[in-house]
């Protein structure tokens, strides 16, 4: 990894690859160098084993690079990331595309998570384009209302929120602009 680069890792779901792309321009638009940001997943056991394996490896092979762990997994269980000694900093769903946010001058305790039923909007942010894929993701949905027994995603996205049309289709527009050929309309 260079010195001046951003690398995002990204487990799970569309919403995450498209969170993903939007981690990756923040980062760019704050300033943001030498860090890897594992954007996490936590249906399963295993998604939060493998993020916790490529923490460690990430350490390894840049152990000078900023570990920033962000993501579903880091909103249910903060407290498992944090206490890894590789990690840099823990954030919750809401932060994770939050101006300066990722900056390692932000302010702010080492884990930032918060209630995450109490986020009422969703897709504050667009993309201008995405990198190294085929097809674009737009975010149209976020969060659950149901509690099924089963399932951890409304603690980890919290309740269910809409993007406004308009702002959908200006996403879509912009991604065509730049040239983009097909678009994935995507939500929890």
């Amino acid at each position: 990894m260079s010195g001046s680069e951003v690398r995002v890792v990204t487990f799970g779901c569309r919403l995450n690859a498209y969170e993903s792309e939007v981690i990756r321009a923040r980062a760019a638009e704050d300033g943001v160098t030498d860090a890897v940001v594992f954007n996490t997943c936590a249906v399963t056991g295993e998604a939060v084993r493998q993020a916790r394996q490529a923490i460690r490896k990430a350490r390894r092979e840049n152990p000078g690079a900023r570990l920033i762990v962000t993501g579903c997994a880091a909103q249910i269980e903060p407290g498992t990331f944090a206490a890894m000694p590789e990690v840099d900093l823990v954030l919750g769903n809401a932060d994770k595309a939050r101006p300066g946010a990722l900056s390692p001058q932000a302010e702010g305790p080492r884990v930032r998570v918060n209630d995450i039923m109490s986020v009422r909007e969703t897709a504050g942010h667009l993309i201008a384009g995405v990198r190294d894929r085929a097809r674009a993701y737009v975010e149209v949905q976020n969060g659950c209302d149901h509690r099924c027994t089963f399932c951890v995603i409304p603690f980890g996205r919290g309740n269910s929120r809409s993007v406004p049309a308009g702002e959908v289709v200006e996403q879509v527009r912009r991604l065509s602009a730049e040239g983009c050929r097909e678009v994935v309309l995507t939500g929890v």
